[in-house]
């Protein structure tokens, strides 16, 4: 299990706890069917029914940046309509989704985190500012990334 930073925020009775699936995670609970992604789809079951686990507009803009890709590069007219179908399922799921800003607070953290962090990946220092505003749990495999970044809490539970 990874480190985890002290939070200088607590979580009160009132508050939910918050769980936020970085993008690695989130494309494997949406997609695949492998023993990880059950494992990790398990583990949210498992949590308080009060608890919220979300995602973040982050992580919808680099899917979606994927999913075009892919998209681009179908030439036959049966490429096409598959490509355009798996856009359609990632719709579907994200109008079900709890799906987080990317606000002033997050913005703010973000600029900190960079200059701290300087070669860490834009959008993983984003997904960081957003949890950490929030006091969320950020589950991810990347664990060398962000075990280092204080106030954020992460976890990998694709292991077993």
């Amino acid at each position: 299990m990874a480190k985890r930073a002290a939070s200088k925020t607590k979580t009160t009775r009132a508050e939910k706890e918050m769980i936020i699936l970085d993008t690695d995670v989130a494309s494997l609970v949406q997609r695949e069917k492998s023993e990880v992604s059950v494992r990790v789809r398990a583990r949210i079951a498992q949590r308080p029914r009060e608890e919220v686990t979300a995602l973040t507009i982050i992580t919808y803009y680099e899917q979606c940046r994927g999913w075009l890709g892919f998209i681009a590069k179908a030439r036959a007219k049966s490429e096409h309509i598959y490509a355009f179908s798996l856009l359609e399922a990632h719709l579907r799921y994200y109008r079900m989704a709890h799906v987080l800003p990317y606000d002033a607070a997050a913005a703010d953290l973000f600029d900190q985190l960079r200059a701290s962090f300087p070669r860490l990946g834009t959008m993983d220092l984003r997904i960081a500012s957003i949890c950490i505003s929030r006091n969320a749990l950020l589950v991810s495999r990347n664990l060398s990334d962000f075990e280092n970044i204080p106030n954020l809490r992460v976890e990998d539970w694709t292991k077993a």
